[in-house]
């Protein structure tokens, strides 16, 4: 299923519906990662939730899809995935307007390199830089939140520059530290929590990127834009010194 919005949208898109299973539906926006993108995947996302759709239990977003989770029996007129997939056509036809996306202006500190960064100076080898221009090229522009997944409060962010887009590790880590800060291809994740992972360490951060006692639990949410700010070792263990 395909459509095009109202010329008079506020952001431009394209769209196919597909079934993922017979309580979920995929929409897809796009085919690569891209920032306006995931911005139209954000925007989608809310007016999906905010229409209040009978049945649908849970919207979530990601690069270039949004999956709409629902309840075949609470749909009111028949469980069939048509029914919401015609809904959905009829919502989105009618505009998404990307600025219902924008997010937070979040200050993120990093301490690179030495034992909280143990692949910078492998990651600066393999893109043919010094550790100081690969900190420089992760730090200086700003970095959308595309989603949340994998674990609870575990951002992917992006887009790095094209000097930046390393493969992951050919042997993922057993367990990589709550607040690593690892990147692969064009993108960077933040650990929440120890978990095995198969991303270039580069740095860590002091923040508590997740905690359930908190509202909201994850520190970074889709949709907003991100600085990673370098600091000291001796800033990092203070910042950690003095974390709720």
């Amino acid at each position: 299923m395909n459509a095009t919005p109202d010329p008079s949208s506020s952001a431009e898109a394209t769209w196919r519906i597909q079934p993922q299973g017979d309580r979920c539906l995929i929409v897809s926006f796009g085919d690569r990662i891209d920032a306006a993108v995931g911005r139209t995947c954000l925007a989608a996302a809310r007016k999906l939730r905010d229409a209040g759709l009978p049945g649908v239990t849970d919207v979530v977003p990601s690069f270039v899809a949004v999956a709409v989770h629902y309840r075949p029996d609470g749909l009111g007129h028949g469980p069939t995935y048509a029914d919401l997939a015609e809904r959905i056509e009829a919502l989105l036809a009618d505009g998404i307007a990307a600025d219902n996306a924008a997010g937070r202006e979040v200050d993120v500190p990093v301490c690179y390199g030495g034992e909280h960064g143990p692949d910078l100076d492998e990651v600066a080898r393999a893109a043919g830089l010094t550790p100081d221009e690969v900190i420089a090229l992760h730090s200086g522009p700003r970095s959308m939140v595309f989603m949340l997944g994998f674990a609870p409060g575990h951002a992917y962010l992006g887009v790095h520059d094209e000097k930046l887009n390393l493969p992951r590790r050919p042997s993922p880590r057993t367990a990589v530290p709550a607040g690593a800060v690892a990147i692969a291809n064009r993108q960077t994740v933040i650990y929440p929590n120890r978990l095995p992972g198969g991303w270039h360490i580069i740095g860590t951060t002091p923040l508590t990127m997740f905690d359930p006692a908190r509202e909201p639990a994850a520190y970074l949410q889709p949709g907003d834009s991100v600085r990673f700010v370098p600091i000291s070792a001796d800033e990092f263990a203070r910042l950690r010194g003095n974390r709720s």
